[in-house]
């Protein structure tokens, strides 16, 4: 099983996670599977901080529905979003809107099935610069 962490960068980042893990929970393969993770709220502030989402893969068909969601939202998204998915060992990769918006369905293809391999096999890869 894949355990990872989803962090977001760019404006609203909290608003871009929930929106995310809103996206995650509608797919069959990944019910369950993705939690918010929240810290402590700072001094002076009203509840707790949304930082992440915790992911838990299992079987390969949950990791091609978790970066086939995860592509197809960052789609969705203007401007500058960047979603960086770190694994429990410490390998991450990332994956920005801007890179992912104009691709053609062969292109997207390729790109979930890279982004699938990294999290199924472990490569350490950044994929933003594709």
């Amino acid at each position: 099983m894949v355990n990872a962490v989803v962090t977001a960068e760019g404006s609203d980042t909290a608003d871009q996670l929930r929106s995310l893990h809103e996206w995650l929970a509608d797919v069959q393969e990944l019910r369950g599977a993705v939690g918010l993770r929240e810290s402590p709220p700072p001094q002076g502030a009203l509840g707790p901080v949304l930082d992440a989402l915790a992911v838990a893969l299992g079987p390969a068909g949950a990791v091609t529905a978790f970066a086939t969601a995860t592509i197809a939202w960052l789609r969705t998204r203007p401007g500058e979003v960047r979603v960086k998915v770190t694994q429990a060992d410490g390998r991450s990769l990332e994956l920005t809107a801007k890179n992912v918006a104009n691709l053609d369905a062969e292109a997207l293809r390729r790109q979930v099935e890279q982004v699938s391999a990294i999290l199924d096999d472990g490569e350490n890869e950044r994929l933003d610069d594709r």
